[in-house]
């Protein structure tokens, strides 16, 4: 690994980089909403949708384009620069999404075959991994030797690498294409994954002293959170626009690669008895951050194969469907998912940078809250 004298954390250079990505999303998505309803790329209302009247999909566009934006931005910044310098992984994601986001234009517009756009997500999948996005490094808590608090550290060839990489890219891309179904929910979700991924690179970065692996997944998850976060004025209920499988499947292959860039090379090197939680905190940050889409993915497998139907075909059962149906409105169910994947994600975060038990408690509670919350229309028709 190879670090570079430490001069400070570039906290303001991703700051920029965000409203970069924040503002170009924003402005682009009124003409992309434009153009949606020239080609037609516009979703009529079916038995399982939430929306009454037709509205245009095509938002990924708008999306990927902030990203771009974002990453010139950095790529002109002396300190972000050694991002691209130093690692292929933002010019892999930049290929690998335009590719999705590409396949997820013409589903928008032509409602391609599930087999159809399964390839198109494994090219896109297989190119990031071309470009050096792949798991290097895994850490388990069996096997070992004696002295330490156990475990072992497992290293992976690139074939191992690569495979891992393609399926967590595979599963996430289509959890996020399973939970976007209700107004601001996808993109409010890929906002939060993204500053959690952020803030844990940055933690490596400054515990690294500016090891410059740890640049790029800072890089590609701010990116991603500032068009998230430029698209959600257009996006939160009552939509103008939806981001259609172009948005959802890209949000999906950029935080895999997020995610595989900060926590498929961490290293760990604190072998005290104490520090079991720090040394998986990878490994928790990547669970936690998926949790709530990959459990909607699981559940909606298992209730459709269960039914002889195949995992692809709709319904109307999803977590964000339930919770409409005991009694939430669409507003509060999207911020209650909020709420789940926010105490989830940043209560990883945290187990990395403060006391775990401490931590543990913390999350416990907001867990509490976020479970009784959900709960109240229910409890008040009891």
């Amino acid at each position: 690994m190879q670090t570079i004298p430490f001069t400070g954390l570039p906290i303001r250079e991703y700051l920029l980089v965000c409203l970069t990505s924040l503002a170009l999303t924003f402005l682009l998505t009124g003409p992309v909403r434009l153009l949606a309803f020239k080609i037609g790329a516009v979703a009529v209302p079916r038995a399982r949708d939430v929306h009454s009247q037709p509205i245009p999909r095509l938002g990924g566009l708008a999306m990927y384009l902030g990203v771009c934006g974002g990453m010139l931005v950095a790529h002109q910044l002396q300190l972000l620069r050694r991002a691209f310098d130093f690692s292929l992984d933002p010019v892999g994601i930049l290929v690998g999404g335009g590719v999705i986001v590409l396949v997820g234009m013409l589903d928008d517009r032509f409602e391609l075959d599930a087999l159809t756009k399964f390839a198109g997500q494994t090219l896109s999948a297989g190119i990031i991994v071309l470009f050096g996005i792949q798991w290097v490094l895994v850490w388990v808590p069996w096997g070992g030797n004696d002295t330490g608090p156990g475990g072992q550290l497992i290293s992976l060839d690139e074939n191992q690498g690569g495979l891992l990489t393609v399926i967590l890219a595979l599963v996430l891309v289509n959890a996020m294409n399973f939970i976007d179904g209700l107004d601001g929910l996808a993109a409010g979700i890929g906002v939060i994954a993204s500053i959690s991924t952020c803030a844990f690179s940055i933690h490596l970065l400054a515990q690294s002293g500016n090891d410059v692996v740890n640049y790029a997944p800072a890089l590609i998850a701010v990116t991603l959170g500032g068009a998230c976060l430029g698209f959600l004025p257009h996006n939160f209920q009552p939509a103008r626009i939806f981001m259609g499988d172009s948005g959802s499947m890209l949000i999906g292959l950029t935080l895999a690669a997020a995610s595989t860039s900060a926590a498929g090379r961490v290293v760990p090197t604190d072998q005290g008895p104490s520090n079991t939680i720090g040394l998986l905190s990878p490994l928790v940050v990547v669970a936690a951050v998926l949790f709530v889409p990959l459990l909607d993915l699981m559940m909606a497998v298992v209730r459709r194969t269960r039914r002889g139907l195949s995992p692809f075909h709709a319904d109307k059962m999803h977590l964000h469907h339930r919770l409409l149906e005991i009694g939430h409105s669409q507003r509060r169910a999207v911020l209650l998912i909020y709420l789940w994947a926010g105490v989830l994600a940043f209560g990883a975060v945290a187990l990395s940078l403060f006391n775990g038990l401490v931590v543990a408690w913390v999350m416990a509670i907001g867990l509490l809250v976020a479970l009784v919350v959900s709960a109240i229309p229910r409890l008040r028709a009891r």
